[in-house]
């Protein structure tokens, strides 16, 4: 396969991290936790390029136009990471065609794996797309509204989803616009999919792909740089 393009959507305020600034330029090991997650996606030697779409106020991110000898472009989001992980698709270049298969990644997963890159280009590459993640193998309890556990849920075919994210061009604009225009904020690019028909394949990937969300999460997300490769 063709290596590929990626688009980091960098939109968001982040504001369960806490901090003076988006949790994307939140110090993590020295450095802001989003140089870490563009690194380690410039380093696959299946990624092209990156895209990182960031707020129109943005004040943080550092004006650079490559990482590791890749491109990087921007593109100004919008107030739903859909919307702009849509907007991350349209500023993709010319030359990344409408069958062309794109990958999606949080800015806050700076501890993807590049075999986990790999598996899920190769396995979700030979059909329609897919995603990284896990079965979910903890008990699942359903709380009522005053936070006691009501009941235990089946979590049988049930799995944590992660990214990257993986689909043609074309077809994740068409979904993400149809969601937009049914004014369904989709959580993810597979629901976009789902939602237009399609069945995203479920590639197994490490649990240790976490995505910071909370003050604490950076200490682990730091515990883990060193040792996830």
């Amino acid at each position: 396969m063709d290596a590929l393009w990626c688009v980091i959507p960098a939109a968001g305020k982040g504001v369960r991290a806490g901090g003076d600034r988006p949790k994307q330029y939140q110090p993590l090991a020295g450095r802001p936790l989003l140089d870490h997650t563009l690194e380690r996606l410039a380093a696959h030697p299946l990624i092209a390029g990156l895209l990182v779409v960031i707020a129109a106020d943005d004040t943080h991110f550092a004006t650079i136009d490559q990482v590791r000898g890749k491109p990087l472009l921007t593109a100004v989001g919008g107030s739903e990471r859909s919307y702009s992980v849509l907007a991350g698709i349209d500023a993709l270049p010319a030359s990344v065609g409408p069958d062309a298969f794109v990958l999606v990644h949080d800015a806050a997963r700076p501890c993807v794996r590049a075999d986990d890159i790999t598996r899920l280009v190769t396995l979700a590459g030979q059909g329609e797309g897919g995603l990284l993640g896990a079965p979910l193998r903890d008990t699942l309890k359903r709380a009522d509204a005053d936070g006691y556990s009501a009941a235990t849920e089946p979590r049988d075919g049930r799995w944590r989803a992660f990214t990257p994210q993986m689909f043609r061009r074309a077809a994740l604009a068409h979904a993400l616009r149809l969601a937009a225009d049914a004014g369904i904020v989709v959580s993810d690019e597979a629901m976009a999919i789902e939602r237009a028909g399609g069945k995203p394949l479920l590639v197994e990937g490490s649990e240790d792909n976490i995505k910071v969300t909370t003050a604490a999460d950076f200490a682990l997300a730091e515990f883990l740089l060193g040792r996830t490769r």
